[in-house]
Formats: C-alpha cells, structure tokens, sequence
C-alpha cells in the first residue's frame, strides 16, 4: 500500500527500516526496546485485543477501498462439497449428489462477474471465505470470466491456505470470525448460500437475523437447493411455533440454478418489511 500523503514528521516506514540497524547492545536487545508495532509479541498481549480487532477491521476496508470496490455478492456454501469430476472422493453420497452445487456455484460467479465488468468491475464483486468447495467454485468463476474476486481466508488447524483462484491483492487472512463476517456483509448486494455446515449457517443466521432486525438493508437473500435446506431446517416450524413471524420466511428465495439466481436478483423488488437502521 502505497501513502500518498505528505507531511513533515518522519514515517513510520523510515523508522521500521532505521531500527534494523541499531547497534547491538543489550540494551538493544531487550523487548522493550522494540518499536511497538513491529514487535509481535507485544501486539499479541491479551491487552491489545482491542487493537487487533480494529486493524483486521481497518485494513482490509483501506485495501478495498483503494481497490475501489463498491459492493460484492456474496457466496457462502460449505468446504467439503467437491467439484462433479471428484465426487468420488466424497465422504458421504450426499457430499457427492451436492457437487453439483459446485458447479452452479462456478456458474453463478462466472454470469455475476461478466455483469460486473460490464459496469467497471467495481460493482457485485464476488467474495467468498476464501477456502475449498463452494469457496474456490466461486472464485474460480470468477477467474472463468476474466474478472477478479475477493476471498476473506481464517486461520484454523485445517484448511487455511487460500484456494489458487482468489484475486492476490484481495485476498485477506483473519484471527476473528466476527469481524471477518462483518466484512462479508458491510458490502453486500445480495447473499447466496449453498449447502454447507456450521460455519456456513453461521453465516446464513447472522446474515438473516441483522436483516430481520432492522440491523442491516434488506438484500436479495437466496438459498440454494430447497431440498437440502427444508431437509435440514423446518423453517415452517419455527414460523407455527412462533419463534419467528410468518413475514420472516419472505426473507430469503429459494432457487435451484444460477440462471434462475441471476434473474431473482436482477428482477428482485424490495417489499419495504424491514428498514435498515442507518450507520454500519
């Protein structure tokens, strides 16, 4: 990232580089010489959580920002749904009947991102989470469509490198689920889910519940693959229990192809039943 600004006082950058030469003393060599932000340990103390949860906030909204990215479209779905040609090394036959959502999902992204470059490409960029599945089928349409994507990677014990097709300069790593969900939505045009697990209806009941309070604009909301999801979640009962309202379940579509995807959300009409509070 490059700092266009001028001003007087000496950088931080000068500093960082000043430092690698400083005498070897021991002095020198205590911790607490070390310049606050470039020593790791420090940055890392429980006390600075505070800190670190405002620059995983900050810098990837800087780096968008300059990237001049408007809005996004947004792909959750789950990591271990593979592509059609490996279905064969699916654990379950159900992971194997839904690589075909690998494919949609390539799809969609491809059909999205060609709109997206019509207007400039700074508009209905496609985000995913970065990892395998649905993830890389998203980011790989992208690629389909001579576009770029974004990916919001996290750290965890499996699955953390970034899959070969997110876009390298938008491509991001993170330490907090939370303020990695918030960067998925605090852009978002529209949220598409596709068969997954917990983390996937993490993000599908995060992304409903700031919508159906108020919290967040209503966008299109589609849920791929009606079968899976009244399989997995008896939406009616929620709704005959009470828990939820009857209007809430007109809070999302669902659909089957990314064709029938495309045209929900280029024909989709806001009915008004939720007002986003204003602020992000």
């Amino acid at each position: 990232m490059t700092n266009t600004k001028r001003h007087p006082l000496r950088d931080a950058h000068t500093d960082r580089e000043a430092a690698k030469a400083t005498p070897d003393t021991p002095q020198t060599r205590a911790p607490a010489y070390r310049l606050a932000f470039t020593d790791e340990d420090f940055m890392c103390r429980d006390e600075l959580r505070p800190v670190r949860l405002n620059l995983e906030l900050m810098k990837p909204e800087l780096l968008l920002d300059e990237a001049g990215i408007i809005s996004t479209i947004v792909l959750f779905g789950g990591a271990r749904i593979p592509e059609p040609a490996k279905k064969d090394t699916a654990r379950t036959e159900t992971l194997a009947e839904l690589s075909r959502f690998y494919d949609e999902t390539r799809e969609f992204a491809r059909l999205m991102t060609l709109k997206s470059m019509k207007g400039g490409g700074t508009e209905d960029v496609i985000v995913t989470g970065g990892g395998p599945g649905v993830m890389e089928a998203g980011n790989r349409g992208a690629i389909d469509a001579g576009g770029h994507s974004i990916g919001l990677n996290i750290v965890l014990p499996f699955e953390q490198a970034p899959n070969e097709y997110v876009t390298p300069e938008l491509c991001f790593n993170f330490h907090y689920f939370a303020i990695r969900k918030m960067h998925f939505l605090m852009r978002a045009k529209a949220i598409c889910v596709f068969p997954g697990g917990f983390g996937t209806m993490d993000e599908l009941f995060e992304s409903l519940t700031l919508i159906q309070t108020g919290r967040m604009k209503r966008v299109p909301f589609l849920l791929f693959g009606r079968a899976f999801w009244e399989k997995i979640i008896n939406w009616d009962a929620l709704a005959d229990a009470g828990t939820i309202s009857a209007e809430d379940l007109d809070l999302f579509r669902f659909v089957e192809t990314a064709a029938e995807a495309m045209a929900l959300i280029e024909n989709w009409e806001d009915t008004g039943t939720r007002e986003a509070i204003p602020g992000r």
